[in-house]
């Protein structure tokens, strides 16, 4: 069969899967269905070393020899490595089973474009292609390349024999640098030999799109429409032939300089620049549907880049935090194609949806303020926002609509300006983190959507692996590691339940560790709920140190990464030191909790410790996480921050050294049961209706979605 009549029945299968019914003259007719999957973070679990360095483990389920991560690392990291191979298909069969054919990848389809990474997703890709006559859209992002070049690279966490931690890098990495041929055996001293291999490279821009070019990076011959932001035709002088030449690597980069774009838009003093790949394309796959796929990896170079070898990835910064602030001042001209698309869109009646890798809008809920308050800038993340200008420059382009991932949230954000200007900003949660889903588009007409988010619960094969990492838990266990890690987690029932497991664990080995000051730490350990409660109503004014051990000042061994400070028995230091003061303020806090109908003691049922992991339970799935946080407890949070937030002490709202216990805690917990009050009332997240040309969202009572 030729790619012609082969692509011309994919694209039959595919109008019939989506529902693309024959267009009136209005194109009012057409009914879409997009699926939106971001953060895959593929790792090809049974992948094949090709030089044959590393043979994994043999897995007594599957066969075959597992090449993965240690469950450490997955517990230390933002988005699981290995069980997402798994989950990946369950999302893709799920997909499949509602008929839906066109499905987005919204960057970090790798983690972070290995070559045994890439070969793996691409097979999996055309198995469903194949099966149910799917498309493939996809998007870089920040790990996918992680640099515009190939990079040096590996990792120091894969499960090696006996539960061992295996080192695996490429030439010029780590331990690596210097070997000769393309693969080595070195003792450095590790529990295991470093293994030296190519199959580690971080792929740049020129491997990952040749890898991934006929998931939408490149045109097929099926396609009605496609062009980038450098393509001179239009959709009136298109034809294949002339998008072929478009898309070749060479027509397809811009030049960049350390202070802004580089080309046309260069201005004096700028330097040094560098010409580097935008992968950016606009596709119509069915009539009347155009799919723009925005790569907003922004790579800015360093001031001291060296222009004597321009494909070094250390002449440039990772695109993590850069996203669309950055895309203002360093890719102009793709945001300046985007408004064209949108324009051009309107004009021809095609029904637009744009998505990219980054959101277009903040992902707190308006509570980024209070972060910074809690936790002091640098932290959670919060560069990686869009500012408010941003997000206003990205409404004025036009495209109304926006699908983003990066983040792992799932969110919703709405921007309405007083120019006129509407952006809808729809963050699609990851299937390799807490909660795992992904986001179904339904185009009733160029204006009308409804958003549908699918939970991946039940995971065919998901505990195939665990028998390493009882392995490894039991290795951890005989050598008093300090990398020990909950196995309760291998008693998991199902995929949802392990990423909650998963989001428990990060919060207690990393988040808490690194993000959360000192003093906080030791009182969400040290208390209960229903001490929290009584403390928001005791008057009395205690010297911090008379309390709590832990510092102020991070710079304490006690506050370092990985230590936890001691616990406090918080009631048993007021009744030694000031009885009368807690036992009153105990009766004022029975009052108040009886009030709202509950008793002083229904707080005790929950600790710091469960409240810090409903802190991120939330941030990260929204409204999705309800259904894991007992509703009793989200109205005790919502008691407690109207209570703290009127004890707070009147006369100053910083913290310093002469700070009593009381007011540093009403400050602090004020602040936190509000940030978890602006998560509750953030907008629609889950089943929703948007309408573009109004600005209304509203909720969809669809019930619970599940697989």
């Amino acid at each position: 069969m030729n790619n012609k009549i082969k692509y011309g029945l994919a694209l039959a299968l595919i109008s019939i899967g989506n529902m693309a019914i024959a267009t009136t003259t209005d194109n009012k007719a057409y009914n879409y269905t997009v699926a939106f999957m971001p953060d895959i973070h593929f790792h090809d679990v049974y992948g094949q070393f090709s030089d044959g360095s590393f043979d994994g483990l043999k897995n007594s389920k599957s066969g075959q020899n597992a090449v993965i991560r240690s469950m450490y690392a997955q517990l230390t990291s933002t988005r699981l490595f290995n069980e997402n191979y798994f989950a990946l298909r369950a999302a893709l069969e799920d997909a499949g089973s509602k008929g839906i054919k066109l499905i987005a990848l919204p960057g970090d389809f790798t983690d972070d474009g290995q070559p045994i990474h890439l070969r793996g997703l691409v097979k999996v890709l055309q198995e469903y292609e194949q099966k149910y006559g799917m498309r493939f859209f996809a998007t870089p992002g920040n790990h996918d390349p992680n640099r515009p070049f190939d990079m040096p690279a590996g990792k120091e966490d894969f499960l090696g024999v006996e539960g061992k931690t295996q080192r695996i890098f490429s030439l010029g990495a780590s331990e690596c640098t210097g070997y000769q041929g393309k693969t080595a055996v070195i003792d450095t001293g590790a529990e295991l030999p470093t293994i030296c291999s190519e199959e580690m490279v971080y792929s740049g821009y020129g491997n990952v799109m040749d890898a991934m070019k006929s998931f939408g990076i490149n045109p097929l011959p099926a396609d009605i429409y496609w062009e980038t932001p450098y393509s001179d035709y239009g959709s009136k002088g298109y034809s294949y032939d002339a998008a072929v030449k478009a898309s070749d690597f060479s027509q397809r980069q811009y030049e960049i300089c350390t202070q802004g774009t580089g080309g046309e838009y260069k201005q004096a003093g700028y330097g040094p620049c560098f010409n580097v790949a935008d992968s950016s394309y606009l596709v119509e796959p069915v009539p009347g549907l155009w799919l723009m796929a925005v790569d907003a990896n922004v790579y800015v170079p360093s001031e001291k880049a060296d222009i004597n070898n321009p494909k070094a990835a250390k002449n440039f910064a990772g695109s993590g935090n850069a996203g669309y602030n950055k895309m203002l001042t360093h890719k102009q001209q793709t945001v300046e194609w985007m408004t064209s698309v949108a324009k051009r869109a309107k004009e021809q009646n095609k029904t637009l949806i744009t998505f990219s890798h980054f959101p277009m809008v903040e992902f707190d809920n308006g509570a980024a303020d209070d972060l910074e308050t809690i936790f002091g800038k640098g932290k959670f993340q919060l560069e990686r926002a869009p500012k408010e200008d941003t997000s206003h420059a990205m409404a004025k382009t036009g495209i109304g609509v926006h699908v983003g991932g990066h983040m792992h949230f799932n969110d919703t954000g709405v921007r309405k300006y007083p120019d006129g200007s509407l952006l809808f900003n729809i963050q699609a949660p990851s299937m390799a983190a807490y909660v795992p889903a992904y986001k179904i588009l339904n185009f009733k007409n160029a204006n009308e959507i409804d958003v549908q988010t699918v939970i991946i619960d039940n995971v065919p094969r998901f505990d195939e692996l665990f028998e390493h990492y009882q392995q490894e838990w039991d290795h951890l266990k005989q050598t008093n590691s300090p990398h020990l890690w909950n196995s309760d987690i291998l008693k998991a029932d199902n995929y949802y339940d392990f990423t909650n497991w998963h989001i428990t664990e990060l919060t207690r080995l990393r988040f808490l560790p690194e993000e959360w000051p000192c003093e906080i730490r030791q009182m969400l350990f040290s208390m209960n709920g229903e001490e929290m409660l009584i403390l928001s109503q005791l008057e009395s004014q205690s010297a911090y140190n008379e309390v709590l051990t832990a510092p102020l000042s991070q710079n304490h061994e006690i506050c370092a990464k990985g230590v936890n400070p001691e616990n406090i028995d918080i009631t048993q230091v007021y009744l030694n030191k000031n009885a009368d003061a807690w036992k009153k303020a105990s009766q004022k806090a029975a009052l108040v909790a009886n009030k709202a109908g509950f008793k002083l003691n229904d707080f005790a049922k929950w600790n710091g410790f469960d409240l810090a992991v409903d802190f991120y339970r939330l941030r990260n799935a929204d409204e999705l996480a309800l259904q894991d946080i007992p509703a009793e407890r989200l109205n005790q949070y919502q008691l407690l921050t109207g209570t703290l937030l009127a004890s707070l002490p009147s006369s100053t709202n910083k913290i310093n050294a002469d700070s009593t216990f009381e007011n540093i805690f009403k400050l602090r917990f004020g602040s936190i049961f509000t940030v978890i009050d602006k998560y509750l009332q953030g907008n629609p997240s889950r089943d929703f209706y948007i309408n573009v040309e109004t600005g209304e969202i509203t909720p969809l009572n669809l019930g619970k979605v599940k697989k």
